[in-house]
């Protein structure tokens, strides 16, 4: 199964991703450790065609994955699946493996995730060193309606909550259909 982690920098998606492979031994592919992977910090371009080149490796690296375990939970993480496109190019590849595509949606208070990304600002702790307010404050512009069935979760909830309600959901989608 493929599992799209979609929202705003800052939302959570990366934390919610990890802690549910871990616990579901799933496996997060993550565009921007592909990015930093593939690129020197030169190259770097944080550009919408690198960003879909990446997101491109990400879903044939599922692919892959999948074709090899058919059963395995993979995490579309890094990327805030903002656009339509985006989306689609997930579905039509989930289409193409006749494996289910689940999503979902990471929300919190503006001010969590604005501190969430000040403090990976001020740590290094994420990859992606255009992850800030500002970034935030773009997609957010930028986002486009999401209407595809989802589960939507409030990470300002705990974590353990968060990975309880998202797990459950993902059984669902995962288990066969009569």
């Amino acid at each position: 199964m493929l599992v799209m982690m979609a929202g705003l920098p800052g939302t959570g998606k990366s934390t919610l991703s990890r802690a549910l492979a871990e616990r579901c031994g799933g496996a997060v592919l993550d565009k921007d450790v592909i990015r930093a992977a593939l690129f020197a910090p030169a190259q770097i371009e944080y550009s919408r065609e690198q960003d879909d080149f990446c997101q491109q490796l990400m879903l044939e690296t599922g692919e892959y994955l999948l074709s090899r375990n058919p059963r395995l939970w993979i995490f579309l993480d890094g990327r805030p699946f903002s656009r339509r496109y985006q989306r689609r190019q997930a579905e039509v590849t989930a289409a193409r493996l006749h494996t289910p595509l689940a999503i979902i949606e990471c929300v919190c208070h503006q001010a969590t995730a604005l501190a969430r990304l000040q403090a990976d600002s001020h740590t290094g702790a994420h990859v992606a060193a255009n992850r800030n307010p500002a970034l935030y404050a773009q997609v957010a512009s930028q986002f486009e309606p999401l209407n595809q069935p989802r589960l939507t979760l409030d990470t300002g909830q705990s974590l353990t909550e968060c990975v309880r309600q998202a797990q459950a959901y993902l059984e669902l989608i995962s288990s066969p259909r009569e």
